[in-house]
């Protein structure tokens, strides 16, 4: 979190500041300090919680279990009736069912109760026998010998949470299981952080929606879509204002509608060296920029700003959206309103596709996480080994499309995809993972150990 000083002087301040060849790690750190507080929170029953950010702590108001119960069906009976060495029997002197209570007086020594699994221990019961580890004859059972020792198949109340300990931590992106923990602790309502909105364009006249027909010198805009994706998976609302050409009054006027709906401005296009000029003016006028060339292959073009506080609130979340040719919906069901006053925070993506993705993932996705109240954690990588060399600039990190195979030791193997190139959006598609070859590395030999991003289940 920061507060509003220029980003000027937030830039100046950082460790490795070059906006000629900024370092990974230092726009990394600027975005960071750049992010605004989480936004505000909520109320949700806990079937619509999945992929939201919890807002505050939940701390767990029951023991769970809330008793000693039985780990499966058998007999439960006293620990100290079993002999080491000898077979142990007992008479069967009641049944209770999982959910019911033991209604006959109590159970002494060389007597068992039969239980299922979940059947609460009467009070002086803390064994219980698999059924299948018995030999019952009328109302007696056997237990032979050495089958098992005392205190074995009991869960102890409170054993998966106590009364009074954290259950979940403010800033988790809840998932399957913490549902189903919020369920067993009785709550049927949790408080989260309302869903980040995140309007997305494209810029460039040479542009065509898909579906359209393609004129010549056109290209069919495909990184709308592919943010819009990536936006998606991590549970935000995306905000579709289309296209826009290059005409710096229109460009201004989708910032403008942008910041009134949106926590979060990302564009692709128009960031590069020769085409930044009416976007660094157009961005001066509504809010403030750094305008960088990152140490990265792919992504070197990169902007990243926030537009003023004071052009928020102008149309609502959801409101029609787009004012370039094939816009897509706005936030959609089930999305919150709100009203931070703080400013927007923009991101300029370069134009290629791979550079794309390779720039969400490395730098975007955890802001937007943190606006949305998320603890980010560093993405899982795999350890591989390389199958080709390969030479870099050292000052550079580079990500490698990979796809991911085992040799006949089971080892993996990082195998490139081909050529490397940032416009070929068709190698993405394929790999799957980014190789990561940070700085200070030259060379690669065939068989070194490399890190790689896998992407399978994150774009």
């Amino acid at each position: 979190m920061t507060s509003l000083s220029s980003l000027a002087a937030l830039a100046e301040g950082l460790d490795g500041f070059d906006p000629a060849a900024m370092p990974l790690a230092a726009a990394r750190d600027f975005i960071a300090r750049l992010t605004p507080p989480p936004l505000a929170d909520c109320e949700v029953a806990i079937d619509d919680a999945l992929g939201r950010v919890l807002a505050t702590d939940v701390i767990s108001p029951i023991d769970v279990p809330a008793h000693d119960n039985s780990a499966m069906d058998g007999y439960a009976f006293h620990g100290s009736d079993l002999i080491t060495g000898r077979p142990t029997d007992l008479a069967i002197v009641g049944q209770v069912l999982a959910g019911g209570v033991a209604q006959s007086a109590r159970i002494g020594p060389g007597q068992c109760l039969r239980v299922m699994t979940g059947t609460a221990l009467p009070a002086g019961l803390d064994t219980v026998v698999a059924q299948e580890h018995v030999v019952r004859h009328g109302e007696r059972i056997t237990i032979p010998a050495d089958t098992l020792v005392a205190g074995r198949n009991r869960r102890r109340a409170g054993e998966d949470l106590a009364r009074g300990r954290l259950a979940l931590a403010a800033g988790r992106w809840l998932e399957p299981a913490d549902v189903g923990l919020l369920a067993s602790l009785g709550l049927d309502r949790v408080r989260v952080h309302r869903r980040a909105r995140v309007a997305v364009f494209s810029t460039g006249s040479e542009l065509r929606p898909a579906g359209g027909a393609l004129a010549e010198g056109c290209i069919y805009d495909s990184n709308r879509h592919t943010i819009r994706a990536m936006v998606a998976r991590l549970g935000l609302d995306v905000i579709d204002l289309g296209l826009v050409g290059d005409d710096p009054e229109l460009l201004a006027r989708t910032l403008v509608d942008a910041a009134g709906q949106a926590d979060a401005v990302i564009t692709s296009g128009g960031v590069g060296p020769g085409e930044a000029d009416h976007t660094r003016a157009v961005y001066t006028r509504l809010g403030e920029a750094q305008f960088w060339s990152m140490a990265i292959r792919p992504g070197r073009p990169l902007t990243i700003g926030r537009l003023q506080a004071s052009l928020k609130g102008g149309r609502q979340a959801g409101a029609a959206s787009g004012p370039g040719p094939g816009p897509g919906p706005g936030p959609g069901p089930g999305s919150e309103s709100g009203s931070e006053s703080g400013p927007v925070m923009l991101f300029g993506l370069p134009g290629n596709p791979v550079a794309v993705v390779v720039v969400f993932y490395a730098l975007i996705r955890d802001a937007l996480l943190r606006l949305a109240g998320a603890r980010p954690r560093p993405l899982p990588t795999l350890a591989c080994f390389a199958t080709a060399a390969m030479t870099k600039r050292p000052e550079r990190t580079e990500f490698i499309r990979v796809t991911i195979e085992r040799d006949g030791e089971g080892r993996p193997l990082a195998r490139p995809t081909g050529a490397q190139g940032s416009a070929i959006l068709h190698s993405m598609s394929e790999a799957d993972g980014l190789m990561i070859l940070g700085p200070g590395l030259s060379s690669l030999a065939a068989g070194d150990r490399v890190e790689v991003l896998p992407l399978r289940g994150l774009v």
